[in-house]
């Protein structure tokens, strides 16, 4: 079994301390650095733009897998490109060419990601399976953190999972959203790949030991 990778979400990190939690991350088990972007638009919260970005990529150590969550994604790629995002993904529910934007976001050389809404079902990923790196499935509504997990996205999982092996894909499952020790076993059976933590690392006591645990839970 590939291994499974473990996203600290970084909306939850402590800014007045962020280069402390950025270097917490470099040093932890974790494999990415998840940083959602959102513009008070799409979703009813504003987070950080550009700066942060621009200086978390000086110290992240790791591989940088951004979440837009914007109205309108197309008009920023390049820049997200320049600040260094390894990973860029848009949301289903905000690209009218959902085709063009991935294709955008390969050509700045970053793998492309697409994120779906607890309400958006996953058969409509399936004529574009293959050009898609990674899917975000929202097991939150998108906007705050510290949400409660939506049970239904086991179901989505396997379902998706079935769409991707169905094509051959290489496809990534990732899960956003209220995932802790009690669910994220369920989630890698159920076919995920990567998972986020945010509320689950950051307020922990003990936030290596806690990464750590994740890691070699979803891996057993």
């Amino acid at each position: 079994m590939a291994s499974k990778y473990i996203a600290p979400s970084v909306l939850a990190a402590d800014f007045a301390n962020l280069q402390r939690d950025i270097e917490m991350i470099n040093q932890s088990d974790a494999d990415w650095f998840h940083i959602d972007i959102m513009d008070g638009v799409f979703v009813p919260n504003i987070s950080f733009g550009m700066p942060v970005l621009r200086d978390i990529a000086k110290h992240a150590t790791k591989t940088i897998d951004v979440h837009l969550m914007i109205l309108d994604p197309d008009r920023y790629i390049k820049t997200f490109a320049a600040l260094g995002s390894n990973i860029l993904t848009v949301h289903y529910e905000a690209c009218t060419h959902l085709h063009r934007t991935l294709q955008a976001i390969k050509a700045e050389g970053m793998k492309a990601g697409v994120a779906i809404n607890p309400h958006t079902p996953v058969s409509l990923l399936e004529d574009v399976i293959n050009d898609i790196d990674l899917v975000c499935i929202m097991s939150v509504n998108p906007g705050f953190g510290g949400q409660s997990f939506i049970e239904n996205t086991y179901k989505k999982v396997s379902a998706l999972k079935e769409i991707i092996n169905r094509n051959e894909a290489s496809t990534l499952i990732e899960i956003d959203g209220g995932v802790t020790n009690k669910n994220a076993k369920q989630l890698v059976d159920a076919g995920a790949d990567v998972l986020v933590a945010g509320s689950y690392v950051f307020k922990s006591d003990h936030q290596l030991e806690t990464i750590k645990d994740l890691k070699s839970l979803v891996n057993s």
